[in-house]
This record gives structure tokens, sequence and C-alpha cells, in this order.
């Protein structure tokens, strides 16, 4: 399924920007670094988020903390992708 019109990324481009990047992609701003392309209107960046924590599954929620897949790892958020997340 298409989940971002503006650069025609699907549900499985996602996956695979998850699966193949060395450093774990955790927001839609990171995949897009990922695919080579940027967000034009943002509306995508919900489900882009969604895909993301559905692909690293309970190994995100239940990792040790020393773990890059944990979601409790240290990660600082910028405006940008607050930006997005609000569109």
């Amino acid at each position: 399924m298409i989940v971002c019109s503006c650069n025609v990324l699907s549900d499985h481009d996602v996956r695979n920007a998850v699966g193949a990047a060395e450093q774990l992609p955790r927001n839609a701003k990171q995949i897009y670094g990922c695919l080579g392309c940027s967000a034009e209107c943002g509306r995508c960046a919900r489900t882009i988020k969604t895909i993301i924590d559905e692909a690293l599954g309970a190994c995100a929620e239940a990792c040790c903390s020393g773990c890059p897949h944990s979601r409790a790892g240290t990660h600082q958020h910028s405006n940008t992708e607050f930006a997005l997340a609000a569109s």
C-alpha cells in the first residue's frame, strides 16, 4: 500500500528501510533519509511511525537498555520531527 503519495513510498519500502538500515530509523525523517528523499506534506508521518513500530515489534519494547533496538535508548527529538508528526 502507498503510505506517502508525495514520494510514492509503500509500506514495503518503509519496512525494507527499517530492516536494511545500519542505524535503526525511529521516525519518518530518518526513513526519508534512508530512502533518499524528504517529506513534502508530512501527512504520512504517523503512518510511517506505526509501520516502524510494527516492524521492530516486541523487541523494541522489551530490549535491555543498551540495545540499539530499545525504545528506552537516548534520542533527542528535533522540532522537525514534531512538526511532521503533528501534520
